[in-house]
């Protein structure tokens, strides 16, 4: 009669892992999910060690077992990793990637393997460059984007923080630190004043092609726009501006720019003084108009008066 119930329940059981997730993503899951709180690994690198279940069989890996990214993992976590696990082209590029990842450099560099072109970009990019040739830890790489491996949606949903609705804060994460912008000499001001820009306004008012940060500097293959490749460089910002603006020149586009207000940045500089020498000009206009009307009345009241008097 026992083995009546326990083999359609052996059944169950074995359907529901084909069906949501695989027996190795489960073993994970069944501590992980209950854990709660962040370890020191012998690294020195503190791990947020709870994943939730739920948000990531939601995200965009959650059809993966969790040693496909964790390749120096066994199934079996309290075993040692089988020999060749980890190919040694990723094991390259993660010894060049442990400044930035000190507790799973192999699962970072296994992004490559499924996203070799947007990689190859990244490694390029200022911020590769600056994790792996300069070894500097707080170089951005994917989470920093893209948050969690494990609850990454699409960029087209709201939850992403690569999403139109996210991405402007996300680059302001790194770009309005104070101690990133002093190390790197990038001022605190490159966020503010695209949001202070027609750019920035359109953008806060959810106007759908009002341009972001990703749309001038790209996404992935960002550099510095001294370079030549840059799209911000000065012989490619005409026809980056020009995708938007037809017709866009030199003079139009080096009024568009991150960089504060004076005389190395005259043209919006001059102007915004221009505007504010005559929005006061017009007030002092005003004003004055109602003195001097005031005025006029007081003194024909007076002189009214004082003719009226003289005449009794």
């Amino acid at each position: 009669m026992k083995r009546f119930f326990a083999l359609p329940l052996l059944l169950f059981v074995l359907v529901w892992f084909a069906g949501s997730a695989s027996a190795e993503t489960f073993t994970c899951l069944a501590c992980h999910s209950a854990m709660q709180g962040k370890v020191r690994t012998e690294g020195g690198a503190l791990i947020e060690v709870n994943v939730d279940g739920d948000r990531y069989a939601k995200s965009v890996h959650g059809g993966f077992d969790c040693i496909m990214c964790h390749k120096q993992f066994p199934s079996n976590p309290h075993e040692t990793a089988k020999a060749g696990a980890v190919s040694p082209g990723i094991a390259s590029l993660a010894g060049k990637l442990a400044p930035k990842a000190k507790s799973d450099p192999v699962a970072l560099a296994v992004c490559s393997e499924c996203h070799a072109d947007a990689y190859k970009e990244w490694q390029d990019s200022v911020h590769g460059r600056n994790i792996i040739e300069k070894k500097q830890p707080d170089g951005a790489s994917c989470i920093d984007c893209h948050g969690s491996p494990h609850y990454i949606t699409p960029r087209n949903t709201k939850e992403s923080p690569v999403s139109r609705t996210h991405i402007v804060k996300t680059c302001g994460e790194c770009h309005k630190n104070e101690k990133i912008s002093e190390k790197y000499h990038l001022g605190t001001h490159v966020v503010e004043r695209y949001q202070e820009s027609f750019h920035g306004k359109k953008y806060t008012l959810g106007h759908p092609n009002a341009p972001t940060c990703v749309h001038c500097h790209n996404s992935h293959q960002i550099r510095q726009w001294e370079d030549p490749q840059s799209p911000m460089a000065w012989d490619n910002r005409t026809k980056t501006c020009g995708t938007c603006h037809e017709g866009a020149t030199k003079k139009f586009v080096s009024a568009i720019t991150h960089r504060p207000y004076g005389k190395d940045n005259p043209i919006p500089y001059y102007f915004e003084k221009g505007l504010i020498v005559l929005l006061l000009g017009v007030f002092a206009f005003i004003v004055g108009h109602v003195i001097l009307e005031a005025f006029s009345e007081i003194r024909d009241k007076v002189l009214r008066k004082g003719k009226e008097e003289h005449h009794e």
